[in-house]
């Protein structure tokens, strides 16, 4: 258990270091992906401040789908950030998968960012 933990971390640091490279200042967009539900953030490094919030979780998204947990879910929170996104003037950002593979729900995420009106 404690070496899969390790093992997570350190990609996970991996994924950011590398995104830290390649970001030139950009805001970056973070997913975290738990067994029930799907979250995603806007962060601005720089400031330390989440600018934008989405997730499966909020009450008019439980309301719509069935469950928070599939490649639909993970679409409409995409696009639900990438609205709040662009209502608070923001167009580019660099997408942070954390620890995850880009594939599934966190590829679902991404794609309903992109159809929303972010650019990664």
């Amino acid at each position: 258990m404690a070496k899969d933990v390790k093992v997570e971390l350190r990609r996970k640091a991996r994924v950011r270091r590398a995104i830290r490279e390649r970001a030139y200042g950009r805001l970056r967009l973070s997913v975290f992906r738990s067994s029930k539900q799907i979250y995603a953030q806007i962060i601005d490094d720089e400031k330390g401040v989440t600018l934008v919030a989405a997730s499966s979780i909020e009450k008019e998204n439980r309301a719509g789908l069935k469950t928070g947990a599939n490649v639909e879910a993970a679409k409409l929170v995409g696009k639900l950030l990438a609205e709040r996104a662009q209502a608070k003037g923001v167009k580019q950002v660099i997408f942070d998968r954390g620890a995850y593979m880009y594939h599934g729900r966190v590829k679902a995420l991404a794609e309903g960012a992109r159809e929303g009106g972010l650019q990664f």
